[in-house]
């Protein structure tokens, strides 16, 4: 059995900025991941990077939309091509990275005892002992219990229909949540006809309606058609076609439409089912979410769990948080936890970008707050003039009563930018009035935010 300080399952965000801070104190540590293709994680292998190069040559397909279906799947094909050479480019980087300050494990992980991990390597098993231990697995898409589904040979998850090199013709979506929302933009630029499959009745349920209305309507614009009280009961792979089968909630209506290609994204989970937490004992809630205090330590002291592994927000930014949260526990002075963490921004790709950060009008309004409400269409923007973009819209949200910002949320051109403007005046609790009089640059986007809270006036 091999001894190490510091065990790191995972090579995500976090973990892989751990192994290196370790590595740089000299303590010995060991990074164990599952595949050799996951290596720096999600986001560079299967999330935020390739998404969004795809995303980013979309915006480019989007222009050819008179082009045939050979010319359009040509520009796709290339597209995965530079996606994959990026992807390989940002791995083999992070290894290296990782190498310099750890030993690296690739193969399974399973716990023995609270100390002792097994790895299922190529050629065999070995027993890691751990000092402490830190679990960064991250998470994986749900599969939904669909007659059909685990059988099609067209059935993909948000992984694999990014390995896909031709351009499906009909996309259908099963799912309207954020992630379902960034793939059928992105594949409706590219040129495919995309359905989305909603089980429930509205839209971005947890967003504004005025907001989401904007949203809607913009991906319909772009092609995107919407089915709602949507329940996909089967799908079935028939000659060169799938088949997906739904039941219309609303009327009982069963309707059949054909797809080339059908994208599961009906959310994620944690990745805990294969580690044996209870061998370790260490708790996991009724989702199978590592449970964690405010300094990320499990049930067990000596270990702890970063990431997506352990519920709530899933980016690479809490991951990365995450890792600063426990380096000041083990280097500092324990001043930072989850709790001091909020404001959290996040952005969804679309066309163009949503960008959200704090509390929604009818949030604010239901915690009890007076407020006012600035409000903008991101027509009257120069810049989003430049960028041909004028179909979005910007609102914030003040308290009345103390100037603060309590919310916002941006869908427009480089609204991904210009949220991260508003949580830091959040987070130094700054009145609105310091982001309504600032001097930005000319012409941008940042500067539009001298517009929007002047509504306010």
């Amino acid at each position: 059995m091999k001894k190490y300080d510091a065990l790191i399952i995972g090579f995500g965000k976090g973990g892989k900025t751990l192994a290196a801070a370790l590595g740089k104190k000299g303590i010995k540590t060991a990074v164990i991941e599952k595949s050799p293709l996951m290596y720096g994680g999600t986001c560079i292998n299967i999330g935020c990077i390739p998404t969004k190069k795809l995303i980013h040559t979309a915006a480019d397909a989007k222009k050819n939309q008179q082009a045939d279906y050979s010319e359009k799947n040509n520009f796709y094909a290339a597209a995965i091509r530079e996606k994959n050479t990026l992807t390989a480019l940002l791995r083999q980087k992070n290894y290296d990275n990782v190498a310099a300050a750890a030993d690296i494990y690739t193969g399974a992980a399973r716990f023995q005892t609270d100390h002792t991990v097994e790895v299922q390597l190529p050629d065999g098993k070995i027993s890691l002992y751990g000092e402490k231990i830190f679990i960064n697995t991250g998470s994986e898409p749900v599969i939904p219990p669909i007659t059909g589904l685990q059988l099609s040979k067209r059935v993909y998850t948000s992984t694999t229909l990014m390995e896909l090199s031709t351009l499906p013709q009909r996309l259908v979506i099963i799912g309207g949540g954020y992630i379902g929302l960034e793939f059928a933009a992105m594949y409706a630029n590219y040129g495919s006809m995309v359905t989305v499959l909603e089980y429930g009745n509205t839209f971005i349920p947890r967003e504004d309606r005025d907001i989401a209305n904007v949203i809607q309507t913009r991906l319909e614009e772009l092609g995107v058609r919407f089915i709602f009280n949507a329940q996909v009961d089967e799908i079935t792979d028939e000659n060169e076609l799938t088949t997906v089968s739904y039941l219309e909630r609303s009327s009982g209506m069963s309707v059949k439409i054909p797809a080339d290609a059908v994208l599961v994204a009906t959310g994620r989970k944690a990745s805990t089912a294969s580690l044996n937490l209870e061998a370790a004992g260490v708790a996991v809630n009724e989702r199978g979410e590592i449970i964690v205090n405010e300094l990320l330590q499990t049930t067990v002291p000596h270990i702890w769990a970063l990431g997506d592994v352990k519920g709530g927000l899933q980016f690479t930014y809490i991951s990365l948080d995450d890792f600063r949260i426990i380096k000041e526990q083990l280097f500092g002075q324990n001043d930072r936890t989850t709790a001091n963490r909020p404001p959290v921004a996040y952005s969804v790709f679309l066309d163009p970008t949503f960008a959200r950060v704090g509390l929604s009008e009818a949030e604010a309004l239901l915690s009890g707050h007076k407020i006012k409400v600035a409000k903008i269409a991101e027509a009257a923007s120069p810049r989003a003039r430049l960028f041909g973009s004028t179909s979005g819209y910007l609102k914030a949200i003040v308290d009345a009563e103390s100037n603060k910002i309590l919310g916002a949320a941006f869908f427009c051109s480089e609204a991904s930018e210009i949220i991260n403007i508003v949580q830091l005046a959040m987070k130094a609790n700054l009145d609105y009035t310091v982001l309504r009089d600032n001097i930005y640059t000319h012409p941008s986007m940042s500067e539009f935010l001298n517009d929007l809270f002047s509504t306010l006036d």
